[in-house]
């Protein structure tokens, strides 16, 4: 498939035949002959500056030398022995910033080895296969795990406990597994329902429970939890949007980004999203790309993306802005909205400029047609979702400590509760997938977490 689009028109009405093809794969799976074309690359560097850029460390020269000795199963398990959501992230993972920008190939100003398709072919190959699960449980340890959201931490969590024995229940808030995996990343980079298929693959482990529609402090609570496991991991993301404060954003017109991105994974028939004909998105980082790509190739005939910095402070990466331009969505860089007129769809933006690195308004205005605003400038931790309540037989701390609005933790990945963890992108640092997958795991493995007395002990 292009990575623009493949079918489009004047008036920008497509039909159910061309959006379906719009949402299409985006990197279709490397054949056999190109694996090992590509694979042979590879110059199996010794202390591989690649390995240092993958937040799970993965030894990526081996698994590529797996590759190109034909031993893609061997390739896999290296991969997820590392990474068990190592299928998703070499589909969604910035690999551009991080693994292939380290490529020694880049030196010799050489196009990097395509480490992510790499990665994808080989755990594909070992997904797509009738084979018994490549990791195997310990001995029951008699210990017992909470964990609350089934997003990437929450699952790697899980799967990396349950190989260590012991018996895991995850309380996920809806009525699906996945997190931003399953709702929160565009339908062409997880086409063919891969998201589930990956976690039925996790799930094969054994020592794992999903409580669906359990959201926390709601169906389930913090301090019933703590009474009731050995130890609590808590990855429930970022749920909550930031506002832009304007008049007019209550508008039946005006929507969260993310919204719209969750409403085209779950959609059966991609022809029943409504489609607006001028869309504009307020933000610049991936979840903003995502959904203007998106609605381009749902039929939009214009969707302009709007950020109220210039084109270099955007967070989204450089690959991803290039297939917006290659999608056609047009971009304003130095504006941010002011108002909504829902009556006569019109959007007021004022220009904006730069001093001692803060925003400041001009007073400059122009308006824009906009029968649909995408917010996407965004998410933030949802506090409610955090008030614990006191034990009454414990005279325990109530509420966790909060660095830079998300969820405090130690070294250990403990919050200020005791025997209560944390990890993903409900705590301070980076928020990619890969992350959230390492906090996990290093939480469930326990050799830095869920121990000395705290939490779980591994004998």
């Amino acid at each position: 498939m292009s990575l623009g689009l493949s079918n489009s028109t004047t008036d920008g009405t497509l039909s159910k035949p061309e959006i379906e093809a719009n949402f299409k794969d985006l990197h279709p799976l490397l054949s056999q002959m190109q694996a090992q074309a590509e694979s042979s690359r590879c110059l199996y560097c010794y202390d591989a500056p690649c390995i240092k850029a993958c937040p799970t460390g993965i030894n990526i020269p081996t698994f590529i030398h797996q590759i190109a000795t034909d031993n893609v199963t061997g390739s896999a398990k290296t991969i997820l022995s590392e990474n068990i959501m190592g299928g998703t992230c070499a589909r969604a993972c910035p690999t551009e910033v991080l693994c292939e920008q380290d490529c020694v190939l880049n030196e010799s100003l050489q196009q990097p080895v395509k480490i992510g398709q790499l990665q994808r072919y080989a755990v594909d190959h070992l997904l797509g296969r009738d084979v018994p699960h490549p990791f195997s449980r310990k001995p029951s340890s008699g210990k017992t795990i909470a964990v609350v959201g089934a997003g990437p931490a929450g699952l790697s969590c899980a799967h990396r406990a349950a190989m260590l024995g012991h018996e895991v229940t995850i309380y996920e808030a809806k009525s699906k597994a996945g997190g931003l995996n399953e709702y929160g990343l565009a339908a062409y980079k997880m086409a063919d329902n891969f998201a589930q298929k990956e976690i039925e693959f996790l799930l094969d482990i054994g020592g794992i429970s999903i409580q669906y529609n359990c959201g926390l402090n709601q169906q389930v609570m913090l301090s019933d939890l703590r009474q009731q496991y050995d130890a609590v991991f808590i990855a429930i993301g970022l749920s909550k949007v930031n506002q832009l404060n304007i008049e007019g954003e209550d508008s039946a017109q005006v929507l969260d980004a993310i919204d719209l991105i969750e409403d085209i994974r779950q959609a059966d028939d991609l022809s029943q999203i409504s489609c607006a004909e001028n869309v504009v998105v307020i933000g610049a980082g991936n979840t903003a790309i995502d959904a203007a790509i998106q609605s381009k190739r749902l039929g939009a005939k214009n969707v302009t993306l709007v950020y109220r910095r210039d084109e270099a402070a955007m967070s989204a990466t450089r690959w991803e802005v290039d297939l917006a331009r290659l999608n056609q969505v047009k971009m304003i860089f130095c504006a941010t909205p002011v108002a909504y007129h829902a009556e006569t769809q019109r959007l007021s933006l004022a220009k904006t400029q730069i001093k001692d690195g803060k925003v400041e308004l001009t007073s400059e205005h122009f308006e824009m047609d906009a029968d649909r605003v995408l917010k996407a400038i965004g998410q933030k931790l949802d506090s409610q979702k955090l008030d614990s309540q006191q034990l009454d037989s414990q005279k325990q701390q109530q509420n966790f400590d909060l660095k830079h609005q998300k969820i405090a933790v130690k070294r250990n990945y403990m919050t200020s509760l005791q025997g209560v963890f944390a990890g993903g992108d409900c705590i301070d640092g980076d928020d990619l997938t890969v992350e959230a997958v390492q906090d996990g795991k290093v939480s469930g493995a326990g050799d830095r977490s869920l121990s000395n007395g705290t939490g779980v002990k591994h004998g």
